[in-house]
């Protein structure tokens, strides 16, 4: 695969966004295919330095032409894993920005083998790190009906997640569903109506593929974590695809997940008790003529966050 048709969403909006200084320490906590994390070097100085992360095994080969480079890093693995990487690899005071592009890369799209793509067929797997847990084929053939229901509707804001549901488990009495395009066939036949412009399967497979990696977990988890090993004033940017993601991101980054409600009149909010993180600017969603040029990047919503002091 040709790593540099991968078009990194709202690159030039994170590179101002992480504020990056030449001698600063920075985590890419998606690698992907390596295009934010070229742009971050790029900027870097010789004492700068980059730690690249990513769960997906295929992402470890596109590192190899930057591991050369001494100011590089790469460890596989989650980004919950994060903030344990970076005591152990990181400085000992912290870093001065975090990267994270959620979501599934365009590449992991195009690849069939990997069951993430309703318009092409594969084995219905979908995990990011196929090593890992579960394929969503594996989840699907055993999971009773309503918890099959539940992931759809939660997940994907599918509001005919019930019909969904009932259709697979008739169609697995018959034959295990191990395939994407019959997952994606059936679930158009169970949806009565679909938006315009958007497949019938977006949102179901969309939910499946979040529910089989932990999506949310691993995000809340970070966002929980993350500002224990940041240095006051780095920067934390995410990017979210999802508005489940993106709600999450909001309400950490604005500090309501981590100040408890304290009894009115207090004088002092204690340090303890301070929200460690607080927003920078207004979300950032991509230009018309990105969105043109780059499909994915139309529900791409850009936050950024400050460590507090």
């Amino acid at each position: 695969m040709d790593n540099t048709l991968h078009t990194p969403v709202l690159l030039e909006a994170a590179l101002a966004a992480l504020s990056i200084r030449p001698d600063g320490v920075y985590v890419d906590g998606t690698f992907g295919r390596g295009g934010h994390s070229r742009a971050v070097l790029d900027r870097l100085g010789p004492e700068g330095r980059l730690l690249a992360m990513d769960r997906d095994p295929s992402a470890r080969e596109a590192t190899l032409p930057l591991l050369a480079d001494p100011r590089f890093d790469f460890q596989p693995g989650c980004f919950s894993q994060m903030p344990d990487l970076i005591r152990q690899h990181g400085p000992a005071t912290g870093v001065d920005g975090v990267l994270l592009d959620l979501g599934v890369s365009s590449p992991q799209l195009d690849e069939a083998a990997r069951g993430f793509s309703f318009q092409q067929d594969g084995p219905l797997d979908m995990r990011m790190d196929p090593s890992a847990g579960p394929s969503v084929a594996e989840w699907l053939n055993r999971a009773d009906e309503q918890a099959i229901a539940d992931v759809i509707y939660t997940l994907g804001e599918e509001r005919f997640s019930r019909r969904i549901a009932r259709a697979i488990v008739t169609a697995r009495r018959a034959a295990p569903l191990s395939r994407t395009l019959e997952l994606a066939e059936l679930v158009r036949r169970a949806v009565p109506r679909s938006e315009p412009g958007k497949h019938p399967a977006t949102r179901t497979f969309q939910a499946l593929r979040i529910h089989i990696n932990d999506e949310l977990g691993e995000l809340r988890s970070w966002l929980e974590h993350i500002p224990e090993v940041l240095k006051p004033g780095a920067r934390l940017v995410v990017i979210s695809f999802h508005s489940l993601e993106d709600r999450l991101v909001k309400r950490a980054f604005q500090g309501r997940t981590d100040a408890p409600r304290l009894p009115r009149g207090l004088p002092v909010v204690p340090d303890a008790v301070r929200p460690r993180l607080r927003m920078i600017g207004k979300p950032i969603h991509a230009s018309g003529e990105e969105a043109r040029q780059n499909p994915r990047a139309r529900s791409a919503v850009l936050r950024v966050a400050e460590r507090t002091a």
